[in-house]
């Protein structure tokens, strides 16, 4: 497996240095954040045998330009977003945090397309045995809805899946829309091949062991 993470860091998340804000790093307990990273990426990493993990963030001005990004390294480096091990993503992400400036929209759509290139790419490897999966970490609804939706139905004959984690108290109903288990997700005459996407809202599980959240 290929473990791959996106992370949120629009402006709806609230100022980090407020304790009030999903992205707030300085209290005694870990954010909502950090919990699913680390209790999904708890479970996958033992299926993943490098370690290496590509951690991306989406929705913040970056510096120096300030210019709004919708998919950039967690760990600043463009050419290898790989993170070593569940820590060092949470290292990535926490000085991500100092460093960008929460903005927005809140696009999905480009780190989904990425993952999908990846996924795309192994397919032509001579074993092509490599599957990934996404963990893409949200707190409100997608703005790129329909083009989310078009990436997700080109991306479900590819060997990838998606978790999608609702964090914090927005109204997550149309992101079920993603989680297709009744009927396969449509997009006009555009039907996916299959259901990759699972999502959770986090604050269901908020009290729950990370074993059995993961």
């Amino acid at each position: 497996l290929n473990f791959v993470v996106g992370i949120d860091f629009t402006g709806s998340n609230g100022d980090p240095r407020d304790s009030s804000s999903l992205h707030y790093i300085m209290g005694p307990t870990p954010n909502q954040y950090t919990q699913a990273i680390t209790a999904v990426g708890n479970v996958i990493q033992d299926y993943d045998a490098d370690q290496l993990y590509p951690a991306f963030g989406f929705g913040a001005r970056l510096p120096p330009t300030w210019q709004v990004s919708h998919q950039f390294s967690l760990n600043g480096n463009p050419a290898d977003p790989n993170c070593h091990g569940i820590d060092g993503i949470l290292a990535a992400y926490h000085q991500c945090i100092n460093s960008v400036q929460l903005y927005g929209p809140t696009n999905a759509s480009p780190i989904i397309g990425n993952v999908a290139r990846m996924a795309r790419e192994a397919l032509h490897q001579e074993q092509a045995k490599d599957y990934f999966i996404l963990l893409l970490l949200t707190d409100g609804i997608l703005t790129d809805m329909d083009q989310t939706i078009h990436t997700i139905i080109e991306a479900s004959e590819l060997p990838m899946s998606i978790i999608i984690v609702g964090v914090g108290d927005a109204d997550f109903d149309d992101m079920e829309r993603l989680d297709s288990d009744d009927a396969l997700l449509r997009l006009g005459t555009r039907v996916a091949k299959r259901d990759i996407v699972q999502f959770v809202p986090f604050r269901e599980f908020r009290n729950v062991p990370p074993h059995k959240l993961a």
